[in-house]
């Protein structure tokens, strides 16, 4: 079959001589197992049905993953349909268990047919696994529509999905690091990707200019008269601003004078923090002036 694995070789021995069970034995042994956790009935179960794991195995080698592994998939389905399986409910462990290898092995392929993830939702499963079989009798037939619209109609899914994972699946995964072409010197493909991320040199600079206008800011504050600095802090610098009427209560004056020192602060702030933006940017002017100008 393909596979190097002794240990696998031997399973599939094992596994294709195994006992056949009735119908009747597999109620017996899921009885024991269910009410009794009787681990003997379980491995008996189970040892009588890896062979359909095997031969699930088989049907999902062409989609470029190990037997060995698929294999072990099975089982591991198989042990979970054990785990759920009713034995009351009148169905048969073999049909019963078919499902859960299946689905098994086909999450298996899924998460390792790609490193990028495909099959997030049923209907690009649907599409991953019957899509080359949709495609091919699709092009011999004559239909309305395009061949991606058509196929969409016999799967029964989004045509727009149709067309992602028929692009998906043309050819296998690339690495970024590959050239674009057989030129040494070409670019890589990595390269063609643009960084969305924010600027590093623009972060760095947009902290020192908050810095900046922080520092600027808590000395104009500092420079205003000893009222209006008391309004400013209590109305603007805390996480509970203080009303005009509290604040004109403990400094005892009206309302409205507290408002008419607030508005003058605050035109102060205003005009030092203008004042300080206009020193920086000429600092940053007499820095740029180019060495010829400087010495002119």
């Amino acid at each position: 079959m393909g596979f190097q694995d002794q240990h696998t070789r031997r399973f599939v021995r094992e596994a294709m001589a195994s006992e056949l069970l009735d119908a009747e034995t597999e109620t017996e042994l899921a009885l024991a197992w269910r009410d009794q956790r009787d681990e003997a009935a379980l491995h008996r179960l189970i040892r009588a049905y890896s062979r359909l794991a095997i031969s699930f195995a088989s049907r999902f080698r062409r989609y470029d993953v190990a037997y060995d592994d698929l294999v072990q998939q099975g089982n591991l389905g198989l042990m979970r349909a054990a785990e759920k399986f009713d034995p009351e409910n009148g169905a048969r462990f073999s049909t019963y268990a078919a499902w859960w290898i299946r689905a098994s092995m086909q999450d298996y392929v899924m998460r390792n047919w790609s490193l990028v993830r495909t099959g997030t939702n049923a209907s690009q499963k649907k599409l991953f696994f019957h899509l080359r079989r949709a495609l091919q009798r699709e092009e011999g037939r004559d239909g309305e529509g395009t061949l991606s619209a058509r196929v969409a109609r016999e799967l029964q899914v989004p045509e727009a999905q149709v067309e992602l994972m028929m692009g998906r699946m043309a050819g296998p995964d690339l690495s970024l690091d590959a050239p674009q072409s057989s030129d040494e010197e070409g670019r890589a493909w990595v390269e063609t990707i643009e960084d969305v991320g924010v600027n590093t040199e623009a972060q760095v600079l947009g902290e020192i200019e908050t810095r900046r206008r922080r520092r600027a800011l808590y000395q104009a504050v500092a420079d205003l008269p000893e009222r209006e600095r008391r309004i400013v802090s209590a109305r603007h610098l805390t996480d509970e601003p203080t009303t005009l009427s509290d604040l004109g209560q403990a400094m005892g004056i009206s309302k409205e004078r507290v408002r008419q020192l607030e508005e003058r602060a605050l035109a102060r702030l205003g005009t030092a923090l203008r004042r300080a933006d206009a020193d920086a940017e000429a600092e940053i002017a007499d820095r740029t002036v180019p060495e010829s100008e400087a010495a002119a």
